[in-house]
């Protein structure tokens, strides 16, 4: 296997290109740097800019399909193992619930022992949680922590929206108890935020699932662990949908009938 030269992976317009140290920190790459699996480079990039895609498309570090995927053409969660290698597709929640459900951000990465391509067209905040880590020198120390470090950090972001959606619907049902009917698509925005989750975080799941399973060289038995504790995270955040879907099911029958009195000339306002 040929050594990557850091000077290989310089692009101009790249958002960031690091090497991990080995003890949880990072430092910028440099030309002259040796690029192994003690000090793997993480490089990532937004595959809109020039650059970076002209990058994508030529460089020889990387199979032709992987360049592709890269350059923005997958978006449902997925795996595919090449060799010592893993392209993976993943979608992250970047906080509101006021934001529109369809709108996840798709981020998408290329990882052996040695190198880490990430690419993305929207900022992912998950990313940054990691990368803050990294700064400060308690962040992961090689590829296979790096990976179970953003897998649990876009976790952490989709648990905490199902959280806020969940929130919303108890909100919704005490206002309905005390005969309140929402504004005109608050339930369904609510609803099809559930469903669009749902859509994309179930694969997600099987992604993790995937990982944990797999015998990627570059990823120990601890991090298999690790790896599958956060896909059951995300499966109980599922679970979570689940219900929440089926009460909102409820609430819009609810909705329906309050409507339906106050036409019939009832006390009832229907918004």
């Amino acid at each position: 296997m040929d050594a990557i030269k850091g000077s290989e992976l310089q692009i101009p317009d790249a958002i960031f290109a690091w090497v991990l140290d080995g003890q949880g920190g990072v430092k910028p790459l440099a030309d002259d740097d040796i690029i192994d699996k003690d000090k793997p480079c993480w490089l990532h990039l937004n595959y809109t800019h020039s650059d970076s895609a002209d990058w994508l498309a030529a460089t020889p570090l990387l199979p032709n399909n992987v360049r592709d995927a890269l350059a923005g053409e997958s978006t449902r969660p997925r795996v595919t193992r090449i060799g010592d290698g893993a392209l993976i597709t993943l979608r992250c929640i970047n906080g509101s619930t006021d934001e529109r459900p369809d709108q996840l951000v798709a981020m998408r990465l290329y990882m052996d022992e040695r190198l880490i391509v990430s690419t993305r067209q929207r900022k992912v905040l998950a990313l940054d949680d990691v990368l803050g880590d990294l700064k400060e020198g308690n962040g992961p120390t090689d590829g296979g922590s790096w990976l179970v470090e953003v897998c649990d950090a876009l976790t952490d972001h989709a648990s905490e929206f199902i959280e806020q959606l969940h929130d919303r619907i108890i909100d919704l049902e005490d206002d309905l108890l005390d005969q309140q009917v929402p504004p005109r698509g608050f339930l369904a925005l609510l609803r099809k935020q559930l469903i669009v989750m749902r859509r994309y975080m179930a694969p997600q799941r099987d992604v993790y699932a995937r990982l944990a399973s797999e015998r990627l060289p570059w990823m120990s038995d601890d991090q298999r662990r690790r790896m599958q504790d956060i896909a059951e995270r995300l499966g109980r955040g599922l679970d979570e949908i689940d219900s929440c879907i089926a009460r909102t099911a409820i609430m819009s029958d609810e909705i329906a009938r309050l409507c339906r009195s106050r036409w019939r000339g009832g006390p009832i306002p229907c918004h």
